[in-house]
């Protein structure tokens, strides 16, 4: 249950034994109904006075939904780090092998704004790594811009073998002309100040986040400055698959 949806519950109790309260008092619908009512029930107007009080004081649907929250959250933490921990273990293949905080995982998700209020961009909810460097550099990408871009737009698990193509693009005359040769799909339909901004990350996964109606409602990824070829193998994409599935499950709410 959200928290919208916890504190909407408690507020329509309390207005449901206020409305009671009030028809009472005023004898809606009328005087020979409740004069019935309360016959039958002579406690009925203490139960309504008492659950508007506990309801409107303690609001016992938000409360339990806040302490639930809160283990949901470190059940949710203890998964994402223990996948990560896991993708670790596979990339610990890579050779040269990978610097302390070179691998990062990433979780993502689609949000509406000013300059995109139909389709909206892609926003990243947290990033999970070894150290707290390299810094994660900004970045809300469109629908079909970057990796998790494209894994939006196609809706399955993308790819990408970024590691040569930086290597090949290294000025803005030989993007553009690159971009002419070929299709923007192998640029990652990316502008060149974009490409610029996350070349150095040269194997990037995205796998697809799905809500209860099987709808693209954000992705994770997972990148690194080498490697493609180690990490693009079957035990990588279902531990991403899996997390993204547990992450959809729970709505987003305890990233």
């Amino acid at each position: 249950m959200k928290r919208s949806t916890a504190r909407r519950l408690d507020k329509t109790v309390v207005l449901s034994a206020t409305l009671a309260l009030a028809g009472k008092a005023y004898h809606v619908p009328s005087q020979p109904f409740w004069d019935a009512l309360v016959v039958a029930q002579p406690s009925l107007m203490l139960i309504f006075l008492s659950v508007a009080g506990i309801f409107g004081v303690l609001t016992p649907f938000e409360s339990w939904q806040v302490r639930s929250l809160a283990d949901r959250s470190v059940t949710m933490r203890r998964y994402i780090l223990s996948s990560f921990g896991k993708l670790l273990e596979l990339s610990g293949d890579i050779e040269p092998p990978l610097e302390t905080g070179d691998l990062a995982l990433h979780v993502w998700r689609k949000r509406r704004t000013l300059r995109h209020p139909v389709r909206g961009v892609l926003k990243r909810l947290g990033t999970y790594r070894m150290s707290t460097y390299p810094n994660t550099r900004s970045f809300t990408p469109a629908r079909g811009v970057g990796v998790v871009g494209l894994c939006w737009k196609e809706d399955c698990e993308t790819a990408f073998d970024v590691e040569p193509l930086a290597q090949e693009l290294t000025t803005e005359e030989e993007f553009t002309r690159y971009v002419e040769e070929h299709k923007h799909r192998w640029v990652m339909n990316l502008t060149w100040e974009e490409f610029k901004r996350v070349r150095h990350r040269g194997a990037v996964f995205a796998t697809p986040i799905r809500n209860g109606r099987n709808r693209f409602v954000g992705c994770v990824s997972l990148d690194a400055s080498h490697g493609f070829d180690v990490l693009n193998r079957t035990e990588v994409w279902e531990e991403m698959t899996a997390l993204s599935l547990y992450i959809g499950r729970e709505e987003f709410e305890c990233i």
